[in-house]
């Protein structure tokens, strides 16, 4: 027997029954699905994925929600994931896609307790790229509305947040450097340093994205493609920059470590520069690296939002509130620019992966996945 709340009431459905249709306030959730599945371990997204067009809905367990997605969030690591980097042993064909945000249509009898049908939530757990996905009810977070610009923050946002709270040691004068910093988190990198009153520069690879920049008030935006790097930080900060949150890696990581202040600190939150690559590594000059640090008393330190979930409930409190009060920008790109139009549908993400890595967008790269024709959610 599965146990599900429908409507907000409390029933139990038949695991044959249920298999067929759930009906509730005039939707019907059908009996098969869309989804994004990995059925090659590879680094190129669109040889390791395939769109499977007729899976079963999953059915939520006791303490779980059944999503319908409305957006889903596109990250540099779906790539990493697809190659099979983060769980070597995993075995294909396996779900992906890290976030989403949607409507609950059917949830679990514990579940009910603190959720119901209708209600919107956002989620960071495995498999969003599905129009339905099952997620623990515990790894839920209530928003207001389905809105996009919720989806920013959960990795995101939270990846800028506790990243600068744990190990930046952020405070009022500092220098710090954000590599691609008009990306997804690099954008709450530079707005949540400027709230520490900090000194912000951003690199960048267009002049609108340095214009995009300035209205978060980076204080120098380097637009990489029409200036060095290197150059304008050893000529306008000569004594070196005191953080940098770096996620390119490769020559940018190079530069950064150049870069860094006595006692600066750098905090690699990734290293996409090498995601599409076999190793999925860029190479870097490690080998004058032990003497660069000493010489400067300098620490380089990973930041893997995994390992921090237990400050993660908080941040997301927090980061909420900061955008309801209106103190923080929540960039969204669904791919207005790109060459064919906004990503809607799951056929969409690949597109969008591929718009991410020829560095178009600006701010967090977002799928819409539309109503089904039969939902009057």
């Amino acid at each position: 027997m599965m146990r599900l709340a429908l409507a907000g009431a409390r029933a139990i459905v038949d695991m044959s029954y249920a298999r067929h249709f759930l009906d509730f306030q005039g939707s019907a959730i059908p009996r098969a699905m869309q989804k994004l599945v990995v059925t090659r371990l590879s680094p190129n997204f669109r040889e390791a994925v395939t769109l499977r067009r007729d899976c079963p809905v999953p059915l939520p367990g006791d303490g779980d929600l059944l999503v319908r997605n409305r957006f889903v969030g596109i990250n540099a690591s779906d790539i990493n994931y697809s190659a099979g980097r983060y769980d070597p042993s995993v075995k294909i064909p396996f779900d992906v896609g890290f976030e989403g945000v949607g409507e609950v249509v059917a949830l679990g009898l514990s579940a009910s307790a603190k959720y119901s049908v209708g209600q919107a939530v956002a989620y960071m757990a495995p498999g969003s790229f599905a129009e339905y996905t099952v997620v623990p009810a515990r790894m839920a977070i209530p928003v207001p509305s389905v809105k996009p610009e919720y989806l920013t923050l959960l990795v995101s946002g939270t990846t800028a947040y506790i990243s600068l709270k744990e190990l930046g040691g952020l405070s009022e004068g500092r220098k710090v450097l954000v590599t691609a910093a008009a990306g997804g988190t690099g954008q709450f990198a530079v707005q949540l340093a400027k709230k520490a009153k900090c000194h912000v520069i951003g690199t960048c690879s267009s002049d609108e994205k340095a214009a995009f920049l300035k209205s978060l008030g980076c204080d120098r935006p380097i637009n990489y493609n029409a200036e060095q790097v290197g150059a304008i930080l050893q000529q306008e900060y000569p004594r070196g920059v005191d953080v940098v949150y770096e996620s390119v890696g490769g020559a940018m990581f190079d530069v950064a470590v150049k870069a860094l202040a006595i006692k600066g600190r750098l905090i690699v939150i990734g290293f996409v520069s090498g995601y599409q690559t076999p190793t999925g590594l860029s190479p870097v000059k490690a080998e004058t690296l032990p003497a660069t640090l000493l010489k400067k008393s300098a620490s380089i330190q990973g930041f893997f939002l995994n390992h921090y979930l237990p400050e993660y409930q908080a941040a997301m409190d927090h980061l909420l509130k900061m955008y309801a009060g209106g103190e923080l920008v929540c960039e969204v790109d669904l791919g207005h620019l790109s060459a064919e139009g906004r990503f809607i549908g799951l056929e969409s993400v690949f597109r969008a992966v591929d718009y991410m890595y020829t560095r178009k967008n600006t701010g967090k790269i977002v799928v819409e996945l539309p109503h089904s024709v039969n939902s009057k959610l």
